[in-house]
């Protein structure tokens, strides 16, 4: 299991915070390269009408295709997407209605998601990590809510307040 960031050396550290930097610099740069008309060209539909409405709450957001997309789009950026991923791979496999697809499901999405290593892999507590580990000897429509909450709080307390302030959708709220 991982030991955490605390087991890196310093000069690690170090380098992948500039390496941050410089990509978050990168990414502002080619943002503020395109104008705004290409940037409304580029977003699908009306986003002008939809965007006010997301600040509301995070579940406001998730009710809107394009607003899961343009969240989705953000967490990318902050190299994250897997949080929204397995979120919504949680609310999917929640309507599996036959029993046979179920267990199939909830291990697809155990091998990606919450398994150590797994490629696509979210920030989970142990205890959360072990009660989905056990429900998965018996998987149910239930079987991920530990882990599907704390994935919930932590794009609530952290993702999605960044996101309001991010230049990404201050700009979709700018056009409305």
């Amino acid at each position: 299991m991982c030991k955490g960031l605390a087991t890196l050396p310093a000069s690690c550290l170090e380098r992948a915070k500039e390496v941050g930097t410089r990509l978050s610099i990168l990414l502002l740069k080619s943002e503020s390269s395109v104008s705004r008309s290409e940037r409304k060209t580029r977003i699908p539909g009306s986003h002008a009408d939809e965007a006010p409405k997301w600040g509301g709450s995070l579940d406001t957001l998730l009710e809107h295709k394009r607003g899961v997309a343009a969240f989705r789009s953000f967490l990318r950026s902050e190299f994250s997407e897997e949080n929204i991923d397995f979120w919504l791979a949680c609310e999917e496999y929640k309507n599996t209605k036959t029993s046979s697809k179920l267990t199939l499901k909830a291990q697809k999405i155990y091998d990606e998601f919450v398994r150590v290593q797994a490629p696509k892999e979210v920030n989970l507590d142990s205890h959360s990590r072990e009660s989905v580990h056990t429900n998965m000897t018996n998987p149910s429509l239930s079987c991920f809510d530990p882990a599907q909450k704390r994935i919930y709080g932590i794009m609530e307390k952290d993702s999605f307040p960044r996101f309001l302030k991010s230049q990404f959708y201050l700009g979709l709220f700018k056009q409305a």
